[in-house]
């Protein structure tokens, strides 16, 4: 995992680790319920909004899994046992995990002995390896645009940040920039803060923000 520890680092909801790999939000939380795969961060309370969030470390295992499951249809059962032999061999989190399918059976890479081993006959193959993390980092990256009619424009919607006003397409609330700028920051180091935003949506924040301030 060495290069996406370099490339990125995430914080990802139940939302995008759906649009990331492809797995279902029920699907997500029944791996969670029975221990099998459980989010990097989450609360004891899972009926909460938001108790469960999810590393790039887990978009990247998760989507190996899907693949598993959705292109060689393995079942949850087999990659339990999958799992549960890896870990025999010091791998602990399916980001780690260097796998390939070999006539149907699962091959997993084996740290510091070179070979791949299957997971159900304890055979050796060599194949074409399974590697999402180029594919997990280009969704993430996706994740990060923004919807241009969203430039410029504050929004507020159940859920998101306690329900505060945001800057539309963030999670960035419109009083955090209204403190910045009370704060001394000119609005150039407001956007190196936050360089996903725009002038647009800093002057935004600031008339919503002054608008409130004038109701209350």
């Amino acid at each position: 995992m060495e290069k996406s520890e370099n490339t990125i680092i995430a914080a990802l909801t139940e939302d995008h680790i759906v649009r990331i790999t492809g797995l279902s939000r029920g699907q997500l939380r029944a791996w969670d319920r029975r221990g099998f795969f459980v989010p990097r961060y989450a609360y004891d309370d899972r009926s909460s909004a938001y108790s469960r969030i999810y590393s790039f470390r887990d978009a990247v295992g998760l989507r190996t899994l899907a693949k598993l499951r959705q292109s060689y249809r393995i079942g949850i059962i087999r990659l339990q046992r999958l799992a549960e032999e890896m870990e025999k061999d010091g791998i602990v989190h399916w980001a780690d995990a260097r796998i390939w399918v070999v006539k149907g059976e699962p091959h997993y890479f084996r740290p510091g002995l070179n070979e791949v081993k299957g997971a159900e006959t304890g055979q050796l193959a060599m194949l074409p390896i399974i590697d999402v993390i180029d594919e997990v980092t280009a969704k993430v990256e996706e994740l990060k645009k923004r919807d241009t009619d969203s430039v410029g424009k504050v929004e507020r919607q159940k859920f998101v940040v306690r329900n505060s006003w945001v800057i539309s397409g963030t999670r960035i609330p419109t009083a955090t920039i209204s403190r910045y700028v009370n704060a001394g920051f000119s609005k150039a180091q407001i956007l190196e803060e936050y360089p996903t935003l725009t002038l647009e949506d800093i002057d935004a924040a600031l008339e919503h923000e002054k608008g409130l301030a004038k109701s209350a």
